[in-house]
């Protein structure tokens, strides 16, 4: 049986947003199980400073890079060389340019404000700008954010009929919104409507990468870090309650729910997936009917470098699972796990977007790399520069950025761990 050591900087999990590894047997770049699915390098020359997170502005793609700042513009398979923008951004931890989207040419950043590049954290600020076609232009500033410590600084955006969410983690800091005690709250840990504004989406988030609406129902899905067990997807209602701190994973003790500290009428609900052992896991997107994937669900994780796919039940509300060990809706150690992890070698991938053309577009950041998800039947046609070339992989060796307040320095993980109650 193997024994996996995760080997962690200050608490007991992490995403390793600087830097990953090639896990072993893993081929250098990505490869796709699935063999109806092709994987396409979108650019030629890679993004090299540590990009983030992505978004189309109609067929243009902006491209946030972490810890300099700077907005990128990728148009017709092709890295322009200008930024669109240019921000002073703190770098440390998981501070930097943390999300982008769009709704029409209203273009929404969230990033960490420095003093100047590299500087100082000021706060947490997500801005609206104004997308000419050729720069990010006319900033109004919609919302500041605590950034009180340098970790589960969320950053991930999205929206739905014009409306755009947001989600923050609880930043270090332990107060109602956290299922705590204590009569206080912050903005933390929770999904905010940010334009208009609105309450609380949802609270009781640890730390979230990932947010995306069904584009059939319009359902709201996240990705959730657990600390040192039971990273998360769940379907987030209006007014949801994840549980952090008091409850991790899915739960069958209706007293453990109950006992929950009350904040107004927001409801826990237990996932619809769970993976006991932590694998970091990132951005969230639905599947098109393009590339014959209507019905499922993807998303990607930082510390395997493996994009995972969920295929939804008929009511769009749930997954459903042929393998038996996963019909508990937990990825327990030793459990096979075929079924659900399509693709490997990504990297530390932090971005999954759908594009105009309907194809799947994933994010590497630390590999600087942009993929595209085809049809099998693409496979022998180019994209847009890329000219058949392999991209070189670019990890950074041994930096990795904490996900949790625990201490600890090292996991193992030993056996087959059932289900357990929180």
């Amino acid at each position: 049986m193997r024994v996996l050591l995760l080997v962690l900087c200050i608490s007991m999990s992490f995403i390793p947003v600087f830097a990953s590894h090639t896990q072993s047997g893993q081929s250098e770049g990505p490869v796709m199980y699935d063999k109806s699915l092709a994987i396409q390098r979108y650019l030629k020359e890679g993004i090299p400073n540590s990009p983030t997170t992505m978004t189309f502005v109609g067929k243009d793609l902006l491209v946030l890079e972490r810890y300099t700042g700077l907005v990128r513009l990728v148009r017709d398979g092709q890295l322009v060389p200008e930024p669109v923008l240019d921000v002073s951004v703190a770098k440390d931890g998981e501070r930097g340019m943390l999300g982008i989207t769009a709704v029409g040419n209203d273009v929404y950043v969230y990033y960490t404000a420095a003093e100047f590049d590299a500087g100082r954290a000021i706060e947490n600020r997500i801005f609206k700008y104004t997308w000419n076609g050729e720069k990010l232009v006319d900033p109004v500033l919609l919302k500041t954010l605590p950034s009180d410590n340098f970790y589960h600084n969320g950053g991930a955006m999205t929206n739905w009929e014009g409306q755009v969410y947001a989600v923050i983690g609880d930043n270090g800091n332990y107060g109602h919104l956290q299922n705590n005690d204590e009569d206080w709250k912050d903005d933390t840990s929770v999904i905010l409507r940010i334009d208009p504004p609105g309450p609380y989406y949802a609270i009781g988030i640890r730390n979230s990468f990932g947010l995306a609406f069904d584009p059939v129902n319009g359902n709201l899905w996240d990705t959730e870090n657990g600390p040192d067990q039971y990273d998360e997807i769940n379907l987030v209602p209006d007014k949801f309650n994840s549980g952090w701190m008091k409850i991790m994973g899915p739960t069958d003790n209706q007293t453990r729910i109950d006992l929950l500290p009350k904040y107004k009428d927001y409801v826990y609900n237990n996932p619809e997936f769970s993976w006991f052992r932590t694998v970091g896991p990132t951005a969230i997107e639905f599947g098109t009917p393009e590339i014959g994937q209507a019905d499922k669900v993807f998303t990607l994780d930082c510390n395997t470098g493996n994009l995972y796919r969920f295929t939804l039940n008929s009511q769009r509300d749930g997954f459903v699972f042929e393998t038996p060990e996963l019909q508990d809706l937990v990825l327990n150690i030793d459990d096979p796990a075929d079924e659900i992890i399509v693709g490997s070698g990504f990297g530390c991938a932090t971005d999954i977007e759908r594009g105009p053309d309907g194809f799947l577009y994933i994010l590497s950041l630390s590999q600087g790399a942009l993929h595209r998800i085809v049809p099998a039947a693409m496979a022998e046609q180019e994209a847009p520069q890329a000219k058949n070339e392999t991209l070189p992989i670019q990890y950074v060796i041994a930096i990795s950025v904490i996900i949790a307040a625990s201490a600890g320095t090292a996991v193992i993980l030993r056996g087959r761990l059932k289900r357990k109650s929180s």
